[in-house]
């Protein structure tokens, strides 16, 4: 029994060892930014399939998602001790929320999720990665940014990457899946720089903003359930995607791409890590949703993030 006392510790101490020379290898920044970049790409599928399961019902899953987001932002403020801060709560804060919180999640989602109801995954996903560029347009009118060479290039780029997803190469034919779910999933990321732009001007404290946000939109959704005669609970395998969609979409990811940037040496370094996650979301709609990845796809992603990176350069 000593023998074996003695081995578990001598193994032990080499595992604690291992993981810290991991670390002090690899800032802890990029393993939070790889963690969140591994989760977000099991979205797509995890769209796909719950939406399948519970039937199309987008109101239903959007509600009880971000129920669970709630819950799971809670529990981060208080594990954080940043629950505090609720206390100094304003009634201006209360409205910033009220109107962050129909932004997101209430129709950044309902529109995102109606888009994956009406296309491929590969098709919604990929154009919903088109929000910097929506953000770089909004940015023109509402923060009186200039718009120069290098930024119409990559709107062009970025223009391109979308025709050639959504009509599946026949940019010429101009024939699409859905041309509803075009325009709502490139909806949705206009809704997603809307709501960033709004978000940096509010300077409370980014998990208590993400929490009352959710918590506001969540009093949305579930009025609008109930007056739409739409409140049921999921079924057992449906709650399963739901949970997931709530923690790792929603909720745990947003804490842990925060900590990432605080601490990171360099947000820009850190914030590239997240463009892997449209290649490998493509991989587990593959794996898991069963969906032939068309060439098509993966040229018009290449397109959108050349794009991306490009009016990012500086």
């Amino acid at each position: 029994m000593k023998k074996l006392l003695r081995i578990i510790l001598i193994k032990g101490k080499k595992v604690n060892n291992s993981s810290r020379n991991f670390f002090n290898i690899v800032p802890k920044a990029y393993v939070y930014a790889l963690v969140v970049t591994l989760f977000w790409s099991t979205m797509a599928s995890a769209f796909k399939l719950t939406l399948g399961i519970m039937e199309q019902n987008i109101l239903q899953l959007l509600l009880f998602s971000s129920l669970v987001s709630v819950i799971t932002l809670f529990f981060s403020l208080v594990l954080s001790g940043k629950i505090i801060f609720l206390k100094k709560t304003t009634s201006r804060d209360i409205i910033s929320s009220l109107l962050l919180g129909a932004l997101n999640p209430c129709l950044y989602y309902f529109l995102l999720f109606t888009a994956y109801s009406l296309l491929p995954g590969q098709e919604a996903g990929t154009l919903n990665y088109t929000w910097p560029i929506a953000l770089t347009l909004l940015s023109i009118p509402l923060l009186k940014q200039k718009i120069k060479l290098i930024h119409i290039t990559a709107i062009l780029l970025g223009f391109m990457g979308v025709l050639i997803i959504a009509t599946k190469g026949r940019i010429f034919s101009l024939q699409f899946t859905s041309l509803t779910g075009v325009l709502l999933a490139v909806g949705s990321s206009f809704i997603w720089a809307l709501y960033w732009i709004f978000n940096v001007r509010d300077k409370r404290d980014a998990g208590i903003k993400l929490f009352l946000n959710f918590c506001f939109g969540s009093i949305f959704l579930l009025l609008l359930a109930i007056l739409s005669g739409n409140f049921a609970l999921p079924s057992f395998y449906g709650m399963m995607g739901i949970i997931w969609i709530g923690i790792f979409e929603m909720g745990l990811t947003y804490v842990l791409w925060l900590r990432a940037l605080e601490t990171a040496p360099r947000t820009s370094s850190v914030s590239n890590v997240v463009y892997l996650s449209p290649f490998l979301s493509l991989f587990f709609l593959q794996l898991v949703v069963k969906e032939d990845i068309l060439l098509s796809s993966i040229i018009g992603l290449i397109l959108i993030i050349s794009g991306i990176f490009l009016q990012g350069r500086k």
